[in-house]
């Protein structure tokens, strides 16, 4: 044997050892082919994110903007309103020249539009192209806020992906409790500061009875937890809250469970230094007010404010020590920049991966055991050498997945079938060749190398359209089908591989040049 052909025999028995040593279970990787939601059982989820409410947030805090910019610069505060989810207008004193405002709004709130309505207000609507941008990155931080409570909670391999403009979709392999994780996740976790008007009452009428008549049409009317004496809950009574929401759960940088004076758990939070100093405006400017904590349009507590506070707080409510630490985790995590309205909801049992594991295995080696004997059948030692080649192109493809942590799914086993005929297929055009040259009277050595020379360009240009196919499965295709697309891939690389180099080192070894063999059983 040649000093070349000894290399690359050892190459393909290290390739083989790597590779075989990453599927092999271990006691710190005992699972090291991770299986999707169809295979180990979960949940499915797609959900409908409503990103105006991202939009009508930012047209609140750029109302309040203008006013707090007003301020600064001792212009008359004017008075706001929000129109609709893009729009709000400013009401200012009679004769107040609004260059001071047009000026506030170019520099502080360059997202919108200024113009005059037909009763002398200005009018402020948000731009086209600020309001795409606003609905996009809630796309993008919704995936990623749910990303990371999903995996604070341990959930191994989840899969979460936006589908279309405003849905996202959530998969759960193996989920221990998936209850509590699609509450976690459904939980927007918009924390809002928001002023009190008038007094709580026990029907909402009562409560917007109780606002002053110029301020009835700017408040909300939001539902929250009676307490008694003892602080145990004791009913429901509800609070006019401002629409306008000065502080918010992005201003939060921190949140942690806590005990309160009575033992009780609370969650304690602290402000980013532009929360702080919000916070402290908020609180400074209102003293002797109510202030309503307000979690998923939802009054947790709305006690007086005493003095300025700053940079930390405290939220209180009849919290069990678990809600208390889930409420820690998603306000940790990031409010959801919008809520989430479930669109779909599938549970997958264990019981049906098992079931799916079982077929699928049974399939692939059914096809796999039939594909060896056809092929030794027909191309009789030729085909040993397709079979080693393509053993090796399962342990490759196996292997490739275990390193880079992919998903094994129903698909994905499907996309392995698909391999493996597609790798047998490059070794039938390399074999046709061989005996199309044997028939033209070549000798046994020039028949095998111009069999896989000839033979290249066809196998690379078939395998070429197929890559593209699968890069664009994989781009543009949801969970089983991007488990589909990985597999295809990894294995029609591996099968160039083992087709070309593999299984031509194989013919080297066998019918050596210097030996001049002049049969071969093919």
């Amino acid at each position: 044997m040649t000093r070349g052909l000894l290399w690359k025999v050892i190459l393909i028995l290290v390739v083989l050892v790597g590779f075989a040593a990453a599927i092999i279970p271990t006691k710190d990787n005992p699972e090291p082919i991770r299986r999707g939601l169809d295979l180990k059982g979960g949940t499915h989820l797609v959900m409908l994110v409503n990103v105006g409410d991202a939009v009508r947030l930012e047209t609140d805090q750029a109302s309040e903007m203008l006013k707090a910019q007003a301020k600064k610069g001792n212009l008359p505060i004017p008075t706001t309103k929000r129109v609709n989810d893009t729009t709000f207008v400013a009401v200012l004193p009679a004769e107040t020249p609004t260059n001071g405002y047009e000026t506030i709004a170019k520099d502080y709130i360059p997202s919108f539009d200024v113009s005059r309505t037909p009763e002398g207000a200005m009018q402020f609507k948000m731009k086209t192209a600020s309001q795409t941008a606003i609905e996009r990155d809630t796309m993008t931080h919704t995936v990623e806020t749910i990303d990371n409570r999903v995996n604070a909670l341990g959930v191994t391999e989840p899969y979460i992906a936006p589908e279309g403009n405003n849905r996202i979709v959530i998969q759960l392999p193996g989920v221990d409790d998936p209850a509590r994780v699609k509450d976690i996740i459904q939980t927007t976790a918009q924390l809002q500061f928001r002023l009190v008007e008038g007094e709580p009452a026990s029907d909402p009428t009562a409560a917007l009875n109780s606002v002053a008549p110029n301020m009835k049409t700017e408040v909300d009317i939001l539902p929250g937890t009676r307490e008694d004496a003892l602080g145990r809950a004791s009913g429901v009574e509800y609070y006019a809250v401002r629409k306008t929401v000065p502080v918010t759960g992005t201003d939060l940088k921190n949140a942690r469970v806590q005990k309160g004076q009575l033992g009780q758990p609370n969650v304690g939070f602290s402000l980013t230094p532009d929360g702080a100093r919000k916070f402290g405006d908020l609180t400074g400017a209102n003293i002797k007010r109510r202030l309503a904590i307000v979690l998923d349009k939802k009054v947790v507590s709305a006690p007086v404010i005493n003095s300025q506070i700053n940079e930390s707080g405290i939220i209180e409510g009849t919290f069990t020590q678990q809600q208390a630490a889930d409420l820690s985790l998603v306000l940790r995590s990031g409010s959801l920049p919008a809520s989430l309205t479930p669109l779909e909801e599938r549970t997958v049992g264990p019981s049906l991966g098992r079931d799916s594991i079982r077929q699928g295995v049974l399939a692939s080696l059914v096809g796999f055991i039939a594909l060896i004997l056809a092929v030794l059948l027909y191309y009789k030692g030729a085909g040993i050498n397709a079979v080693l080649a393509l053993l090796l192109n399962l342990v490759i493809l196996l292997g490739m997945m275990s390193i880079f942590h992919a998903t094994l799914t129903l698909p994905g086993i499907a996309g392995i079938i698909l391999t493996l005929g597609m790798a047998i297929d490059s070794n039938v055009l390399v074999f046709e060749r061989i005996r199309e040259e044997l028939r033209d009277g070549k000798v046994v050595r020039a028949a095998i190398e111009n069999g896989f020379s000839r033979a290249f360009g066809t196998i690379i240009d078939t395998h070429m359209t197929t890559i593209i196919s699968a890069l664009f499965l994989f781009q543009f295709g949801t969970g089983p089908i991007k488990g589909f697309a990985v597999t295809l891939l990894i294995g029609l690389f591996a099968s160039v591989f083992t087709a070309f180099f593999v299984s031509r080192v194989i013919f080297d070894v066998i019918y050596k040049a210097q030996n001049r063999p002049t049969e071969i059983s093919i």
